[in-house]
């Protein structure tokens, strides 16, 4: 976590308010630099590695500057208190169950609330799968943070890498703690899309997940959940890939798959278990999901 001398007007005087001794119980892990040249020449670990972990706990005074940003990407994970984060002169407040995304080589700077500092987990990254990544979380210096839906999740993975590269930094555990990286970083991919418990999204999602049996008019939902049918759609696009009506389909496709494979119930009678009146259109719907008929897919040896 060490920073580079400051050279620009004002901030010097920044770097010289960053607190340079540690946190009470912190944790803080970093590979040494040659171990990162020879693991980013390898075949799994140049795509993800990681460089530096760790966890700061109620870090008083916390402050990072890098006017000329890192040489590697950083994820900041803040469990209690709350801070800031200004990431290409866009300053973003960050409090409690928040994730803060900072890509390699963007000017940056971020710290503790002097009234109620920060509790923090974070670990920075190299490779080259990171740019998908980084693409996939929605993350960019105008919305570095994403809130976190299962912020123990979250920390449980950092604290898993943490624990790992505090053991030893061999090129074993160094591809460890990859396959862990790429998990924390796709965990906080769906935790910016899909949305949070009471939101309209959700409210939506799970009304339709317990009537996977019926049908909804798109209007009739969006008044259900207090949004416009055009709002709606863009949230289920935006989360799914897909309108409204593509999710309940997928959803009474999938409950019809667990049906076939696990009871003895006839094609019609699965049919009418997930809304579908007629068998041949429930069939033909079926087929354009699966690319062959319910009877197929039953008689198609799996697992």
């Amino acid at each position: 976590m060490d920073d580079s001398t400051a050279c620009e007007d004002g901030v010097v005087e920044t770097f010289a308010n960053e607190r340079r001794e540690g946190f009470a119980g912190q944790r803080l892990v970093v590979v040494p630099r040659p171990l990162v040249a020879d693991a980013l020449e390898q075949p799994v670990t140049r795509r993800l590695l990681v460089t530096d972990a760790g966890c700061f706990p109620h870090a008083d005074r916390h402050l990072r500057v890098r006017p000329r940003g890192a040489a590697e990407a950083i994820v900041l994970v803040c469990t209690t208190g709350g801070g800031w984060v200004d990431v290409g002169g866009v300053r973003t407040r960050v409090g409690p169950a928040t994730a803060v995304l900072v890509p390699a080589g963007t000017p940056h700077a971020y710290g503790a609330d002097e009234a109620d500092p920060w509790t923090i987990w974070w670990c920075h990254l190299r490779g080259t799968d990171l740019a998908d990544l980084w693409q996939v979380t929605g993350a960019d210096a105008s919305r570095p943070t994403i809130s976190l839906r299962g912020v123990d999740r979250v920390t449980a993975m950092l604290d898993e890498i943490a624990s790992s590269l505090e053991r030893d930094q061999s090129p074993a555990r160094l591809l460890a703690t990859a396959g862990m990286a790429w998990r924390l970083m796709t965990q906080l991919a769906v935790d910016r899309r899909l949305p949070e418990q009471g939101e309209p999204l959700e409210r939506a999602m799970r009304y339709l997940e317990d009537r996977v049996d019926g049908s909804i008019p798109v209007s009739e939902l969006a008044r259900l959940v207090g949004v416009s049918p055009s709002h709606l759609g863009a949230l289920f696009r935006d989360a799914t890939g897909g309108g409204v009506l593509a999710y309940h389909t997928g959803l009474k496709m999938a409950r019809a798959r667990t049906l076939l494979d696990t009871t003895s119930l006839l094609v019609a009678e699965v049919a009418r278990e997930v809304g579908y009146a007629d068998q041949f259109y429930f069939s033909r719907q079926f087929r354009r999901v699966h690319g062959v008929s319910p009877t197929e897919y039953r008689e198609h040896r799996k697992g």
